[in-house]
């Protein structure tokens, strides 16, 4: 008898321990943001200008926040469909893919100011390449199939200059980064490349490009790009304390700066589903959503 009522105590205390643990952890998980972006720069690079930024947010958030690298961009889309992350930066096409991989409940937080007047510029060393018109048969680099400043944008603008890149490019190549198709130009693996205008003025304020080599021969008009977009099921309170959180950066205090420069922001502004209407009409009109 004394071994039965023991063993109905051990097997009483083991369903406590278990039913704990399961009511435990989800506890824990939402003790945790995952934070992804996609990966239009290298990932060293993309881990540097995060740890400042995750440092902040975990601070005013009271909780873990950690960054959770992917492949390439699509990645990202299917990690929020998922709810494998919770909060991601993303590019106005990347958002548009996301937007209706999730029927629609991914939702756009913030933008960088500067992300309202986004551009891409377009590069080569080649001297007698000075307008659109002059990339006819010539070997050309987007970034990723799924970067809006490496390639929607960039073949938009080509298509409204009468260029289908397709059919009057000798070669097309991705090089599945900004930072890699001013490489690809500089190297002399293309003839011309496009990227955003915002990497390029980083990598020649840093040295990384040789302005006497390559040089920007066009610049897009502008159009709404980045922003930082929550998964549908995230608490909502916490999707606007995450939003309080980057509006409330302010470029006057040093320890904010710091981190708005790794951004390459001057500050963060609220942003909204309507801002992106034109990306998608741009994908629509290239054959680039499905």
């Amino acid at each position: 008898m004394r071994f039965d009522s023991m063993r109905r105590l051990v097997l009483r205390a083991s369903a406590a321990v278990l039913a704990g643990l399961c009511l435990s952890s989800p506890a824990l998980a939402a003790d945790v943001l995952r934070v992804s972006a996609i990966p239009d720069e290298s990932p060293t690079e993309l881990q540097r200008k995060f740890k400042p930024l995750g440092a902040y947010l975990a601070s005013k958030l009271g909780m873990e926040v950690r960054f959770v690298p992917v492949t390439d961009y699509a990645a990202v889309v299917e990690a929020l469909a998922s709810d494998k992350v919770d909060l991601a930066w993303l590019g106005g096409f990347t958002f548009v893919q996301a937007h209706i991989r999730t029927g629609g409940t991914a939702v756009p937080l913030v933008q960088r100011e500067e992300d309202a007047h986004f551009t891409s510029r377009f590069i080569t060393a080649r001297g007698d390449v000075k307008t659109l018109a002059d990339l006819k048969g010539v070997t050309f680099a987007f970034g990723s199939p799924s970067s809006t400043s490496g390639h929607l944008m960039p073949r938009h603008f080509l298509a409204e200059a009468g260029i289908d890149p397709d059919r009057d490019f000798s070669t097309v190549a991705f090089s599945g980064a900004h930072d890699a198709t001013a490489a690809f130009v500089q190297g002399g693996k293309v003839d011309a490349g496009a990227l955003n205008a915002s990497v390029w003025d980083k990598l020649v304020s840093q040295g990384k490009v040789d302005t006497s080599k390559v040089r920007v021969f066009y610049t897009t008009p502008d159009y709404y790009d980045y922003n930082w977009t929550v998964r549908g099921g995230l608490d909502k309170a916490l999707a606007q304390r995450i939003a309080d959180a980057f509006v409330a950066l302010d470029p006057a205090k040093p320890e904010d700066k710091a981190i708005l420069d790794l951004q390459r922001a001057s500050r963060f502004i609220p942003t909204r589903v309507e801002n992106y209407a034109g990306i998608e009409a741009a994908a629509q009109s290239a054959g680039l959503l499905k």
